[in-house]
């Protein structure tokens, strides 16, 4: 698209958009007029004469000025304060695009009528009690219209796709929480209410149905922000329903210990760990001792009670955000058993020689031979076998599960579900898309390389584009080289030694050690079913070679080969590479392969913009890495074999988890590479681009 036709195009999307919200502009002009006419864009309308006629509150409701529901909700009570508030209409923006107008307004007009008329119900009971926040919220006036937006939000949370609903909804209780507990204003009474409203109607949080991992993330982000409410609260002063405090007033000790209970049982909780979730709720259970014995205390009117605990009106704030926190743990419960003992305990163990007879059995696909390399781990599932590595906490699967095709939809989930159970993140890693269609709903894929395939059935290389291969193939039967297939084992020790020689003159060239996970090692090419491709030159030293992964069928017999590693001796035969492919797949061919697999090259698929965030990123990355490894090099150079493409997935639950699978990735690929090994391929790179 050119630069003309994408900045026409872009105008027309806003106007698009702006056509499909009438409800929510119309409610922001009407703000911003009243705004004009009560001069509250300028000066504070608080003192206005009018403000008493016009602002809602139970004063104005028992006067019986019922006007004031309207009136109010269009103006705000500070010039600063329309910032905010005219933002808060995004939600409101948000539920009209997906809903509809009639649903938007539904939603803003419940939920500010809701939220004033149940604020002044629950005002003129607490009134009538010994409660001085109740009673001074009681006499006040308010304005704006944040109960309407905020029931907006809080509808928008649940339009949200999982797991983002999840973790919405979580931002808005704890806003909801502290602003209400911690700040206590009339417009945070109004603010909890709309909540409750629509969490009500909604019905889109529900604990039970979240995932066993969403119910974990919960409680981490959770319990992370109980501890950093509990720092804050000593630092600012505070006001709620508990009453007033002072800066530095608060309990430090009772604040100290349950910071470091916070921060001590997050990991855990994150990872289902059932200690920590036992202590989680031990220790709301002391929270809730200590509010019990500050009340007695209160009501018993024991004067010295600030002297040897300080201002209990911040413990009784944070204890009841803490029993709240426990209510959850108690209903989400079951997300928390993993307990420390062998992975996939139960499960009979799965070792390397059935999974090659399991790949023999009912074939693979061009990467699944891989998975009987050192290094791996298998869950043995009802139908077949998964291998993975675990790695900082990830489960990186290799590939696609093995087995019977049938089996794959259920050996994928009870890969997930295990991994989930054991407070593993899983992950698929180089997967077809026959497991990307086999992941549970809700889970992410991005296109990290394509692999590319090479038919043997009828090839011929004539025509101008196979001209690089020919002339390969041509000069070096000038030059009186010759190839052989064979196996690393069936080779005399004088030719291993060069092998040896020049894989190790290949790596030391890089900054980093050999890449291992899905790149192989001449470790991997001593496997009797690895077949080598050897070019040598007339005077007998080796110039280069290939080493081939099988490809199985399901009867049995093998119907293709995969590329895995390339080397070659620095000033020997020039097209060597070419030459070897060539003559591989010629004579592959003639044995009665059906494909040529010559591996997807990590990080070398081709982005578009419109491909999404991750995949750019991997595209940057892929440019930042290209001085060390030459992935999108090695990409063009397979683009002379005149391949098909296949994509090769990442598969993984949602961005959440890319952190930490980026790191596994990184130490499965360099499991041996030291910190000192990094930072200097990192100066390399930086001097080379």
């Amino acid at each position: 698209m050119t630069d003309s036709a994408s900045s026409t195009t872009r105008p027309r999307r806003v106007a698009l958009v702006v056509r499909r919200m009438p409800a929510t502009l119309v409610l922001i002009a009407l703000m911003i007029a009243a705004g004009v006419a009560g001069q509250g864009l300028w000066q504070p309308v608080t003192g206005q004469p009018w403000f008493d006629a016009v602002a809602y509150g139970l004063p104005a409701l028992e006067s019986g000025r019922w006007w004031t529901v309207v009136t109010g909700t269009f103006l705000v009570a500070h010039p600063l304060v329309y910032i905010p508030t005219l933002l808060s209409f995004a939600g409101m923006a948000f539920v009209e695009l997906r809903r509809g107008s009639r649903v938007a307004l539904l939603y803003f007009t419940i939920g500010q009528l809701f939220a004033i008329f149940a604020t002044a119900a629950f005002l003129m009971v607490g009134q009538l009690l010994p409660w001085p926040w109740a009673i001074d919220l009681a006499g006040q006036l308010d304005v704006g219209p944040s109960g309407g937006t905020m029931a907006c939000i809080a509808a928008a949370v649940g339009l949200l796709r999982a797991p983002w609903r999840q973790r919405g909804w979580l931002v808005v209780f704890t806003y909801a929480a502290v602003s209400l507990f911690l700040l206590g204003d009339l417009a945070d009474v109004e603010h909890t209410f709309a909540i409750l409203l629509v969490l009500a109607l909604d019905r889109s949080f529900r604990i039970q149905r979240s995932t066993v991992r969403e119910q974990r993330l919960l409680a981490f982000f959770a319990v992370l922000a109980l501890g950093a409410i509990q720092v804050l609260t000593l630092l600012l002063p505070t006001d709620g329903p508990f009453g007033p405090t002072a800066p530095l007033d608060g309990p430090w000790l009772d604040a100290g210990i349950d910071t470091l209970v916070a921060l001590i049982v997050a990991t855990g909780l994150r990872r289902g760990r059932r200690w920590s979730w036992v202590l989680s709720i031990v220790w709301v259970g002391v929270n809730i001792l200590v509010a019990a014995l500050l009340v007695t205390a209160i009501a018993l009117n024991i004067g010295q009670i600030e002297s040897f605990y300080g201002d209990p009106d911040v413990a009784l704030a944070t204890s009841m955000l803490w029993i709240a926190f426990g209510v959850y743990l108690v209903a989400a419960r079951r997300a928390f058993r993993v307990r420390r003992r062998k992975r996939f305990a139960g499960r009979e163990p799965v070792s390397v020689d059935e999974v090659r007879r399991t790949i023999r059995a009912h074939g693979g696909g061009t990467l699944s031979w891989m998975a009987t390399w050192d290094g791996m781990a298998y869950l043995r599932t009802s139908g077949g076998i998964v291998p993975f590595q675990e790695r900082l906490g990830v489960a990186i699967a290799l590939a696609d599960p093995l087995g019977p095709p049938a089996s794959i939809d259920e050996s994928v989930r009870e890969y997930v579900r295990e991994c989930e159970n054991q407070g593993l993140i899983p992950c698929f890693f180089s997967s077809s898309a026959v497991t990307r269609d086999a992941t549970p709903e809700g889970w992410r894929s991005v296109v990290i390389a394509d692999d590319t395939i090479v038919d043997l059935d009828g090839l011929e290389f004539t025509g101008k584009k196979w001209s690089a291969v020919r002339q390969a193939l041509n000069r070096g039967e000038r030059d009186g080289m010759t190839v052989r297939l064979t196996t690393l084992a069936a080779e005399p020790w004088g030719v291993r030694q060069q092998l040896r020689a020049i894989s190790e003159s290949w790596v030391g060239d890089k900054g980093l050690p050999e890449m291992r996970f899905t790149l192989g090692t001449l470790q991997e090419a001593e496997d009797s079913e690895v077949r080598l491709a050897i070019a040598i030159a007339p005077n007998g030293d080796v110039d280069g070679f290939l080493s081939w992964l099988p490809i199985y069928g399901e009867d049995g017999q093998v119907r293709g080969w995969t590329l895995d590693l390339m080397r070659r001796r620095d000033g020997g035969f020039g097209p060597v590479m070419e030459y070897l492919i060539g003559a591989s797949a010629r004579d592959f061919g003639a044995e009665g392969a059906q494909i040529l697999s010559l591996s997807g090259a990590p990080l070398a698929h081709d982005t578009k913009p419109d491909d999404g965030v991750v995949a750019q990123l991997l595209g940057n990355l892929s440019h930042t890495l290209e001085p060390v490894y030459g992935f999108r090099s090695l990409h063009r150079f397979k683009k002379k074999f005149n391949p098909r493409y296949e994509p090769i997935y990442l598969l993984y639950r949602d961005e959440g988890d890319l952190p930490p699978i980026a790191a596994g990735l990184t130490r499965a690929f360099l499991p041996d590479a030291t910190l000192r090994q990094f930072a200097g391929a990192g100066v390399d790179m930086l001097r080379k681009n």
